[in-house]
């Protein structure tokens, strides 16, 4: 298994063989007992054709500059499997943090988000799955927090999600304050009472899976 667009490796399974990741910063967080990473891009891996059994992409096609050249790279090293877990904006624009509070990160998301259906045409076509988000998610990606509403309030969980913290804080300040207020007043939790006693979330995050 291949983990291209590794980051610190907060998603990588343990079958992990490889972690290819362009960002000397990101590779430096990784754990000791990580897989060993590579830094390279997605558009250029250093590996030969057919070199492994599956090749995963986790959040991470919309920081690609060449998503052709990319996604061509992962169909050229994996043999059998490519996964790429992603998001729809055409769901995730309706998360309550962004409708209600963040339409400026939306606005951001829209810019960078790659369309499900060209992803999967580019994979050749691909099996796409629904990938429900649990209350107590321990990932900190943009909406893992969506029954937890006052982990956004906290600038360390901002920190480790791109579309927060590639937004200015003075774009952001607004509308997290008007959060903190809704929070404190009890007008989230009247408003979003639906959400309290889920499980799960359905938020826009999907799971291409191509079989080759």
């Amino acid at each position: 298994m291949i983990n291209v667009g590794a980051g610190t490796g907060s998603y990588e399974p343990p079958q992990t063989s490889v972690a290819i990741e362009p960002s000397p910063v990101m590779i430096a967080q990784r754990p000791p007992e990580a897989a060993p990473a590579v830094q390279a891009s997605a558009e250029s891996l250093p590996l030969r054709t057919d070199s492994a059994d599956a090749v995963m992409a986790l959040l991470t096609v919309h920081h690609w500059t060449d998503l052709e050249a990319g996604i061509r790279e992962l169909l050229r090293v994996a043999r059998q499997r490519v996964v790429i877990f992603t998001w729809d904006q055409n769901v995730f624009r309706r998360f309550w943090l962004l409708d209600e509070y963040l339409p400026e990160v939306a606005a951001f998301d829209e810019g960078r988000a790659v369309a499900i259906d060209r992803l999967a045409a580019l994979l050749g076509g691909a099996r796409i799955e629904t990938v429900s988000i649990p209350h107590d998610c321990t990932d900190g990606f943009g909406a893992a927090f969506w029954r937890r509403p006052q982990a956004y309030l906290d600038p360390r969980v901002r920190a480790g999600m791109s579309m927060l913290a590639q937004n200015n804080e003075e774009v952001l300040r607004p509308g997290l304050d008007r959060l903190a207020a809704d929070l404190s007043s009890g007008a989230w939790h009247e408003r979003h009472a639906d959400l309290l006693d889920r499980e799960t979330h359905e938020a826009g995050y999907r799971l291409l899976v191509a079989d080759l």
